[in-house]
């Protein structure tokens, strides 16, 4: 039995064919969903799965952290938010704290927001002369 091989196929084909506007989009909304799922996993106190999903984050926001470039005044500002979000990432997952993730989470979704607002005006990330 193999229900999800259309569903696999879907998501792969999804990925391959986005732009890299929309991978960004992509990145924040699987670090939201990755926060929240560790939030309720900390509240059913299932700390390996709040620990597999904040680590699951932690990598999407070190992706974020290497692909700064580098060359732009604004990447020293982005690569601090994102030493901050690992820091309190690495934070809640010691401390096991949903309020700490919340937290991030705030973060997270005003970032992705404000990348939407900009893939709407830059017509889907493409700069707009």
């Amino acid at each position: 039995m193999v229900p999800n091989n259309g569903y696999n196929a879907y998501a792969k084909n999804k990925i391959m064919t986005a732009s890299p506007a929309e991978l960004t989009l992509m990145l924040y909304e699987g670090a939201i969903k990755f926060c929240n799922i560790a939030v309720v996993a900390i509240e059913n106190k299932d700390y390996a799965k709040a620990n597999t999903n904040i680590q699951k984050a932690e990598r999407i926001i070190g992706e974020f952290k290497a692909t700064l470039n580098h060359k732009y005044a604004t990447a020293k500002d982005f690569d601090a938010v994102y030493d901050y979000l690992l820091d309190r990432l690495i934070q809640a997952n010691m401390k096991k704290d949903p309020e700490i993730l919340e937290e991030v989470l705030k973060h997270l979704r005003t970032m992705r927001d404000t990348w939407k607002e900009v893939m709407k005006i830059t017509k889907n990330g493409t700069v707009v002369a």
